[in-house]
């Protein structure tokens, strides 16, 4: 991004007093606004408040990822330029971004947005949270000015730097996914775990918002880390990058309470059978004992020594939850709350750090008025029950060797036939509904319709719009990638662990009304996690599917750019 042209502007009133303004275009406000923004809301940036002149904040009405942004000055900024001490203490705000068309204002690209952060503004849905990234750029900035790479901090902030901040937060999820897999299953061998992990850096969603300066791969890392942590025990930590994911995605509030309350419950189990270890080993202990004085009292043989009793005492395994068989759910139910009654001090003390963080946020949703930041018109919570079916075939289909495979249909035909009446009155139940939330709540949303950058606009038109029977028929498939699911991870977790994560997924997909695959991705990446193994060839398959749809968005996003009539800029497909 070049400097771009300065002009110096003469506003103010009919007094003495007039104000010199430097204008910069096309380039957007300079980066050292970012520290007045960290300075007003955490202190210890304020060193970075105030570098070089100020330069008087303008008006940002660029759109899409790349489109040079042009800087007008507002009337608010001509009539009473702030105060340069005010500045200082970072009370400067920043006017709100303007739209200049139907496209969603979250697509803006956040390094600009960054760069001239002071405020939150109206228009964005983003959090602030993800801003604290920057620090380590800062942190940059004094060996850079010593070697003399940069004199000033608007040298070093530039997009290309702030865009590493993702690549260095794939590379932690990278391994966050390797150690979870040793966690979750201890058998599967470090090189099929760091085979899964590089699966999961070549996703597509995931692998094309690497290299933009966006909220998605830090917040698929916190969310990994607080998952990690809690199956490790360490809740305090755990609860820590809740707190953190939040702070990067409202929604992932959802995901804190699933992995909390699971958590509860197998600590809960682990408590009880540590309790009925103990105390049978205490009952051996005092058998043994008994025996050893009862030997003792006894007159041995003269000239025969007396055998010591050196067995070791026999110790049950404690055996995790997942491993424990129950005839029916309600028993498994029964089971969990019997359990975690029996142990309610423990599991309070030890879980408290997540109820810490969930009554912030109930405090948040009920001073800020609802979940949404910034543009709530746009983003009204809506029953958008079609976009969970949405989810449910993009994950088999993006977890292709799992759930379409002649194999995995046979198994499931098979499953299905063993459970007959039950399979039969789900299957009835599950079309009828995915129907009804088909015909009645499926949601076009108007930025769906009006951002053709993006490649859900073609599926939309292209698959689901393309006849008035095309959404009706893909029912059967919706519901036969979700039975797919549900019997994956049967078998490695409890149905209550099924259940809770169907559930998190509607809470955390069907309340938004704007069809984005980036939703999905962290429960698709928590489906890789508990899904079965599968053999090398499979694995290398899918990876280079993976690897011809990144290569191919890629040259889509680079080499076939195109333009706007209505807005000046190049836009380009993502």
């Amino acid at each position: 991004m070049g400097k771009g042209k300065q002009e110096e502007l003469t506003v103010g009133g009919g007094d003495s007093r007039r104000w010199k303004v430097r204008r910069i275009r096309p380039r957007p406000p300079s980066c050292s606004d970012l520290g007045l923004a960290l300075s007003s809301t955490l202190p210890p940036f304020g060193l970075l408040g105030w570098a070089g002149e100020f330069a008087q904040p303008a008006s940002y009405v660029g759109l899409a990822q790349n489109a040079q942004p042009s800087l007008k000055p507002t009337a608010t900024n001509a009539e009473a330029p702030p105060r340069r001490d005010s500045l200082r203490r970072g009370s400067c705000t920043a006017p709100p971004l303007h739209r200049t068309s139907s496209v969603d204002s979250g697509k803006l690209l956040p390094s600009p947005s960054a760069e001239a952060y002071r405020s939150a503004s109206g228009e964005v849905v983003t959090s602030s949270g993800y801003y604290i990234s920057l620090a380590y750029v800062a942190s940059l900035f004094p060996g850079a000015w010593v070697t003399r790479i940069a004199e000033a901090f608007d040298a070093l902030c530039t997009t290309a730097l702030l865009r590493s901040t993702n690549v260095i937060m794939a590379m932690i999820c990278g391994v966050l996914v390797h150690d979870l897999l040793l966690c979750i299953r201890p058998k599967i061998g470090k090189r099929k775990a760091t085979a899964f992990a590089i699966l999961v850096a070549l996703y597509p969603i995931h692998w094309f918002f690497t290299f933009l300066y966006y909220t998605d791969v830090a917040s698929l890392a916190a969310v990994l880390a607080m998952y990690l942590f809690c199956l490790k025990k360490q809740f305090w930590v755990s609860a820590a990058f809740g707190a953190f994911s939040i702070l990067l995605r409202q929604t992932n509030v959802i995901w804190m309470i699933f992995f909390a309350a699971n958590g509860a419950i197998a600590h809960a189990q682990y408590l009880y059978v540590k309790d009925n270890v103990c105390y049978e080993n205490s009952e051996l202990t005092d058998k043994s004992n008994k025996e050893a004085s009862h030997m003792d009292n006894k007159t041995t043989a003269p000239g025969l020594r007396r055998r010591r009793n050196n067995n070791p005492i026999n110790k049950r395994e404690v055996v995790s939850e997942s491993n424990i068989m129950y005839s029916s759910f309600t028993e498994e139910i029964w089971d969990a709350i019997f359990k975690l009654w029996n142990s309610k001090c423990e599991v309070l003390i030890a879980f408290i750090p997540f109820a810490m963080v969930l009554l912030v946020f109930v405090a948040f949703i009920v001073w800020n008025g609802g979940i949404v930041l910034g543009a709530k018109e746009a983003h009204v919570v809506s029953p958008h029950f079609a976009q969970f079916l949405y989810f449910g075939l993009v994950s088999a289909a993006a977890l292709l060797p799992w759930h379409f495979t002649p194999t995995r249909a046979s198994d499931l035909f098979h499953w299905c036939r063993k459970n007959k009446t039950y399979s039969s009155f789900a299957i009835l139940v599950a079309l009828g509904l995915s129907l009804v939330a088909v015909h009645l709540f499926s949601i076009a949303h108007p930025y769906l319709l009006a951002d053709n950058r993006h490649y859900t606009f073609y599926i939309w038109r292209k698959v689901i719009q393309v006849h008035w029977m095309m959404k009706y028929s893909l029912t059967p498939v919706y519901v036969y990638s979700w039975f797919s699911i549900v019997n994956i991870l049967g078998k490695s977790q409890t149905r209550l662990w099924v259940l809770s994560f169907v559930l998190s997924v509607a809470l955390a997909v069907i309340p938004a009304p704007l069809v984005e695959f980036r939703y999905y991705t962290i429960p698709l990446v928590i489906l890789v996690l508990h899904s079965p193994v599968i053999s090398n060839v499979k694995l290398l398959a899918l990876g280079f599917l993976y690897a011809a749809v990144d290569f191919f968005t890629l040259a889509m996003f680079l080499f076939r750019p195109f333009q706007w009539q209505h807005e000046p800029g190049t836009q380009r497909n993502m």
